[in-house]
């Protein structure tokens, strides 16, 4: 039998068939996936084949197999450094939430996770959310980090998930394909989930007040069926992100503003450091490209992890 994975508790998995039934299902032994070290080597939204058992008047599903991904987005994981974890795979678009306080997004995070998702040919659309109780002056830091983003080429939305603004925007969006909501715990992804299909009704926590971090609701990536065409990743709150297997050379390839001036360097091969007529920080030099998005850059190149540093914002 074939089917989609849907949710992911480590051990369990539950996998529906193009039928609609669902199956509790199992790994058969050690199940590893050439290629990737990964700490769980089945990730929500992948395409499995599994046969069925049945036990003590129970039937469950062993999966024996998965079939190749067409993408995925991966990051390193927390406490293994060496070893990376899925977060979900076969993804049409990403929609990652943002907040300017309560908690703070860093730009180094947003960067992180873009160059992830242009490295597997993920489309992300990010949502400025929480617009609602912004005062002015964190207002214009909305406006300024999305002029940064849409010159680069992104599409960003200025949403509120309590009262509903642009939801029908990121409906339209969604419609007709696989999305993911990701961003920090406590941006608001459950809360946009429950607007967006009422009938959900995910868990939402308030703000740590100490912290000014959200609190872990979602445990576990899930895949939801929508009511109007559309399927939806939710996934845990992600407090770093880091970058799993890119060379030097090749992560300017991921900042599309860099990618563009590229041809222009003096050489083929420049990572935009140290060299001379370089076109990246002659753009730099020249504001045609955003500090924040060049520091992100080092950062990378450098091999910082990134834990909410408090020296990301301009």
């Amino acid at each position: 039998m074939t089917g989609t994975v849907y949710k992911s508790t480590g051990s369990w998995y539950t996998v529906k068939t193009q039928l609609g039934k669902n199956y509790q299902c199992r790994i058969k032994g050690r199940f590893r996936i050439k290629g990737i070290k990964s700490t769980n080597p089945i990730a929500v939204g992948d395409m499995v084949d599994f046969e069925l058992e049945t036990k003590n008047d129970e039937t469950t599903g062993i999966i024996n197999n998965i079939h190749d991904r067409r993408n995925y987005i991966v990051r390193k994981s927390v406490n293994l450094s060496k070893q990376t974890h899925v977060i979900a795979a076969n993804i049409d678009q990403v929609f990652l939430l943002v907040t300017i306080d309560n908690p703070p997004t860093f730009t180094s995070f947003i960067d992180r996770f873009l160059v992830t998702a242009e490295a597997y040919g993920i489309t992300t659309i990010l949502l400025f959310n929480k617009i609602d109780v912004y005062d002015k002056e964190t207002l214009d830091e909305v406006r300024y980090l999305a002029h940064i983003y849409r010159k680069i080429g992104y599409e960003c939305i200025g949403i509120s998930a309590e009262t509903g603004k642009n939801i029908d925007k990121v409906k339209h969006l969604m419609t007709g394909k696989v999305s993911m909501f990701a961003g920090h715990s406590g941006v608001g992804k459950s809360t946009l989930a429950n607007a967006i299909e009422p009938g959900l009704e995910l868990k939402t926590k308030v703000i740590s007040e100490q912290h000014q971090q959200g609190q872990h609701t979602t445990t576990f990536a899930e895949m939801f069926d929508l009511s109007f065409g559309a399927k939806l990743i939710d996934t845990p709150g992600i407090k770093g992100f880091g970058i799993v297997d890119m060379d030097k050379e090749e992560v300017g390839d991921y900042f599309p503003e860099f990618f563009k001036l590229k041809q222009d360097c003096k050489f083929n091969n420049c990572i935009h450091v140290d060299e001379p007529k370089c076109a990246v920080k002659q753009a730099l030099d020249d504001d045609e490209i955003a500090y924040s998005r060049y520091r992100s850059y080092l950062q990378i190149l450098e091999g910082e992890d990134e834990h909410y540093r408090t020296d990301n914002w301009d």
